[in-house]
């Protein structure tokens, strides 16, 4: 079922909110930050995301209390929780960012509810809001090579790998190699706003 996405969206509002089949994506809020700071005691969050370790409450408040906000209001970084439709638990994170016009997406799921296809689910509506509202023309998703949980969610959603940059990521002060992938708007059959002419092989 394709994500239903109210055409009254509005990028500079913390009232956005997209629906899927099973699930609501809205801005994480105040009240979200004992599910974060839990979420964020995993030592694969921990790990493979850019986020503190260790990760202490403070950091779940002053980022849901001052980066997100600051973050919409710049609209730099749109940082959605992911639960179920009807209301219940924190199942996932999902955003969008960017600093330089290109839009990148990041994601990390709670560890009781991976497997299930949420991530996947929030990744797919979260892109295509990318864009029709923001109105990019590519998304990327970019990851530590061999962080093959990341990787799969990826190509779950669509995601077209393209390789690896060599110390592309940096992650606690430490430079990385990098998968990368995209996804175009033509891959969801949407419009973009310029033709596309790929180099023959």
């Amino acid at each position: 079922m394709e994500p239903v996405i109210p055409d009254s969206v509005s990028p500079d509002t913390s009232a956005i909110s997209l629906i899927t089949e099973r699930l609501r994506l809205r801005p994480l809020g105040p009240g979200d930050i004992d599910a974060v700071y839990a979420a964020c005691q995993d030592p694969d969050i921990q790990r493979w995301t850019t986020i503190p370790s260790p990760y202490e409450r403070q950091h779940a408040v002053d980022f849901i209390e001052r980066m997100v906000p600051e973050m919409l209001r710049a609209g730099t970084n749109f940082v959605f929780a992911v639960e179920p439709v009807g209301g219940g638990p924190l199942l996932a994170s999902v955003n969008a960012h960017s600093q330089t016009g290109v839009w990148e997406v990041g994601f990390w799921t709670v560890r009781e509810h991976r497997g299930r296809g949420y991530t996947t689910e929030a990744l797919r509506a979260l892109v295509r809001w990318i864009f029709t509202d923001l109105g990019a023309e590519r998304v990327e998703w970019r990851a530590e090579a061999g962080n093959e949980g990341s990787r799969a969610v990826a190509l779950k959603a669509g995601f077209v790998l393209e390789g690896t940059l060599r110390a592309a990521l940096l992650m606690k002060e430490t430079t990385r190699d990098a998968w990368i992938g995209s996804l175009l708007p033509s891959d969801l059959g949407l419009p973009s706003r310029h033709p596309y002419l790929p180099s023959r092989p």
